[in-house]
């Protein structure tokens, strides 16, 4: 009997403690890339069992189906490794192909989703197959980083990843936000349903891509889903025509909360224009919700400011994103500081070996082996790194005298110093969520 059933012919799925027929432990699983209707009876019931209520009503499963047949249910954008133990699915993982900013230059990015592991299949080392074979199916497409938002940061560590700051969540209050009508800003606000202006939303983010340290966005496909179901408002700041802000947006009733989405701003005046909208409502709703990049400020926003941050760090549903570096090659051309290193990666199966960064006309060059020319592992190289130790200097997260600390490596003081001016500290907001 499976343990999952097949939803496309079984009505209602059987318990979980219903035991498979009997594997050993030790069997090497079956990997393959599953799409299509095949989703059904692999990668469906494993996410179901995973994230969502179980078992899952036959209303259910014929949307799943409806979804696939009209191509909602998967794009080209997608990859879902299946690990099979005796012709049964036992573990999936997605990796999403997109667009990822690093220190301004943007690379294909994978990220990953939908880890799951049925319970009667853990702790037999399947995620850490499909994990390791997406990583290097995914860089030998081209994709030269990796992203993920983890249950717990302690599990995805041991596979190179290192966290990054938390976006943070604000309730600003009405109170005070009234003198924002007062500020003489150039430029004006226009409000659409999502589904009008999609387009412009997009370009937005687009452009977003193109400045910000850590961005992501998915593919057009992967993202009009929101226009789709055109539920939000949005607030479209410009100036001198150009769109330098967007908010998308909920109300909640009179006198409760306006519950917005992420805050997005080309810089102050973007922001500003935005504030003013919603100091337009201050009289109708009581506060106003929405996500800000880490690195931003908003107790400098204005005088009288009034918010509470409601930033929460705690597995497994609000941990911090993580992520890590699988081509070291694949680098070369983000901005640096001018300076140079070398150092030894250890204990990777993408990014291990010794490499010279040099930073020195300002865009990293990256080549294998010591400056003077040698390859062999750790000749010439003054920093020894762990992958998580070589993704917190790129991405800018952890102090290079701190990499010990963590157990990310070992550095001298001399080559700490090169590797901060060349690194210096940055705060990614990935801003996608999947």
């Amino acid at each position: 009997m499976n343990t999952i059933p097949d939803p496309a012919t079984t009505p209602t799925a059987a318990s979980p403690a219903v035991a498979a027929q009997d594997v050993p432990a030790d069997a090497a699983p079956t990997i393959r890339a599953v799409s299509g209707e095949e989703l059904l009876t692999t990668a469906y019931p494993l996410w179901a069992y995973a994230f969502q209520g179980s078992p899952v009503s036959d209303e259910t499963v014929d949307r799943w189906r409806t979804e696939l047949a009209s191509g909602e249910g998967e794009d080209d954008s997608r990859v879902n490794l299946v690990a099979f133990g005796g012709g049964e699915a036992e573990a999936v993982v997605g990796g999403i192909s997109m667009r990822h900013n690093v220190r301004g230059s943007v690379f294909p990015m994978v990220g990953i989703s939908g880890v799951a592991t049925h319970p009667k299949a853990r702790r037999r080392g399947h995620v850490r197959t499909l994990l390791t074979r997406m990583h290097e199916q995914m860089r030998d497409s081209g994709h030269v980083l990796s992203t993920l938002y983890p249950f717990r940061q302690s599990f995805y560590e041991r596979f190179g990843y290192v966290g990054f700051p938390k976006p943070r969540n604000i309730r600003l209050e009405a109170r005070g936000l009234e003198r924002m009508l007062r500020v003489e800003v150039p430029g004006e606000v226009s409000v659409h349903r999502i589904g009008e202006v999609f387009d412009d939303y997009y370009a937005l983010l687009e452009t977003l891509l193109g400045e910000r340290h850590g961005f992501s966005v998915f593919n057009r496909a992967g993202t009009v889903g929101v226009a789709k179901e055109n539920k939000h408002w949005i607030a479209l700041a410009r100036h001198e025509g150009e769109i330098v802000g967007a908010l998308l947006y909920r109300t909640n009733g009179f006198g409760e909360e306006l519950q917005g989405r992420q805050l997005l701003t080309r810089g102050p005046i973007g922001r500003t224009l935005l504030l003013q909208w919603l100091a337009r409502h201050h009289d109708q709703y009581s506060s106003f919700t929405f996500e800000l990049p880490p690195d931003e400020r908003p107790d400098l926003w204005y005088v009288d400011l009034a918010y509470d941050d409601e930033t929460k760090v705690s597995g497994p549903n609000h941990s911090s994103p993580m992520g890590r570096v699988l081509s070291v090659p694949g680098l070369a051309g983000i901005t640096t500081g001018t300076a140079r290193a070398t150092i030894e990666v250890v204990d990777d199966p993408f990014v291990a070996g010794t490499w010279t960064l040099d930073g020195r006309g300002g865009t990293l060059e990256v080549t294998s082996g010591s400056a003077s020319g040698g390859n062999g592992a750790g000749t010439g190289a003054t920093a020894r790194l762990t992958s998580h130790g070589l993704a917190a200097l790129v991405y800018g997260v952890i102090d290079p005298a701190e990499l010990a600390l963590q157990g990310y490596g070992t550095v001298d003081a001399e080559t700490a110093q090169e590797l901060r001016t060349m690194f210096p500290p940055a705060a990614p907001y990935l801003f996608s969520g999947f």
